[in-house]
């Protein structure tokens, strides 16, 4: 009788202690003052427009790029086998599955598309005062990405990224937090937008040739410039979108 009372105890006391956790999770925060959104929006546009900044900042738009393409990957029912990112910002998602039909396309359409998309989804978040919310979520989303990471470079740069996100939420205060997440968003709503761009560039000087335009080119008979257009008004809706709700406008 007494070690089932000490057993229900102990019960009772996770399950409390869980929905306490849950109810820190996904509660609501603050929303931080003014000067904080404009400063952390000056803060992502420092790292996404210098290009010496930019050749390092895009590794973290790569992480995006490519945990789009495996999550799409996985949820259309294909199997993910795997994800690289190579120092020189460049990064591949292999996927088993039909090399052709919707499932396919969703995948390749995911990978510009994700970084402005989770931008936008982490807006709304914020605009919700859902901080620690947001936290944990791309911190398990990035553990789930390390776990399929194939290659050193690769896993250090997610394991480097999940771990900020780590000790943010677990170390500092809730001003910090926000300061954080609001750059957090800015920089994927921004560094979304670049990319596309870059690529078209470099198709135009000959380059690239094989593409994910041109993936979905091929898969679908529509010209890649009409898959650029799709990146191109993705990312820029998403930062209109997605800084409206920032900015509270």
């Amino acid at each position: 009788m007494e070690s089932t009372a000490i057993t229900a105890s102990t019960v009772s006391i996770a399950s409390a202690s869980l929905a306490s956790l849950w109810d820190e999770i996904s509660g609501t925060q603050p929303d931080p003052d003014v000067w904080v959104v404009v400063a952390t929006l000056v803060a992502a546009l420092g790292v996404v427009v210098p290009p010496t900044f930019w050749r390092l900042s895009r590794n973290a738009i790569t992480i995006a790029h490519e945990g789009g393409h495996g999550l799409v990957a996985l949820l259309t029912g294909r199997t993910l086998t795997g994800i690289r990112l190579h120092s020189d910002t460049s990064g591949l998602t292999v996927s088993r599955g039909k090399p052709h039909g919707i499932g396919m396309i969703l995948t390749a359409a995911a990978g510009y598309t994700a970084p402005p998309l989770l931008g936008l989804g982490g807006a709304a978040l914020l605009a919700g005062g859902r901080i620690t919310l947001l936290l944990w979520l791309a911190t398990i989303l990035l553990v789930a990405m390390l776990v399929m990471t194939r290659n050193a470079y690769g896993a250090l740069t997610v394991f480097v990224t999940g771990g900020t996100f780590v000790l943010v939420s677990w170390l500092t205060g809730p001003q910090v937090q926000a300061a954080f997440a609001y750059a957090v968003v800015w920089f994927l709503l921004l560094g979304g937008v670049r990319p596309a761009f870059e690529l078209q560039a470099k198709r135009a000087r000959g380059g690239a040739g094989d593409s994910d335009a041109d993936q979905l080119s091929r898969l679908t008979h529509v010209p890649a410039g009409l898959w650029f257009f799709l990146f191109h008004a993705v990312s820029l809706c998403s930062l209109i979108g997605g800084g409206r709700w920032l900015l509270e406008l």
